[in-house]
């Protein structure tokens, strides 16, 4: 295949599936796991060895970024208690896509991408805009994408019962916990 190399940040396996099968036939695609949201060290650590088993698995390549918990932290103070959905996903969602971009563009990959829009919770409009934003701002192509549609989430649900995905039940930063 001599395809296109594109770059997708990935949160998490469930998440990671549907997107890969979507690109594969247009790009070779590789996984950045770039997420110092997530909280607490040992949930990321879950994360990232789930979608490193299931990348091994299908042999596509997964690079691990930095676990830059205190950049994450400097970058959403001040919204910390907006809704979830709200500015500080933003600021989030603006931190990995940027470091995403960053790492496509010292590796030579000319797409990039990330597997955020896939939620129900996430918004693929201001994910795609902030893709956008930093292609142009980093002169790389970003890959817009609303996973969610065609019944995609339903699908991760199906491909992570079929794999044993281990399934979070929040989006990975602290104050996106559920309080019981």
């Amino acid at each position: 295949m001599n395809a296109e190399k594109l770059l997708l940040h990935c949160c998490c396996a469930p998440c990671a599936a549907v997107p890969l099968i979507k690109l594969q036939n247009k790009f070779k695609v590789s996984f950045y796991f770039y997420n110092p949201n997530i909280y607490p060290p040992e949930e990321y650590q879950k994360r990232f060895l789930e979608i490193k088993k299931y990348t091994d698995k299908l042999q596509v390549d997964l690079t691990q970024g930095d676990f830059e918990q205190q950049r994450w932290q400097t970058a959403i103070t001040g919204w910390e208690n907006m809704p979830e959905g709200g500015a500080r996903c933003e600021k989030c969602y603006q931190l990995r896509l940027e470091q995403t971009a960053q790492y496509a563009k010292d590796n030579n990959i000319s797409w990039f991408s990330s597997t955020l829009s896939l939620s129900p919770h996430k918004s693929a409009e201001k994910i795609n805009k902030i893709g956008q934003e930093l292609a142009q701002q980093y002169n790389l192509k970003f890959y817009t994408a609303d996973f969610k549609k065609e019944d995609g989430f339903k699908k991760s649900l199906e491909i992570s019962k079929a794999e044993g995905f281990y399934r979070q039940n929040y989006c990975g930063c602290q104050y996106s916990q559920r309080r019981d």
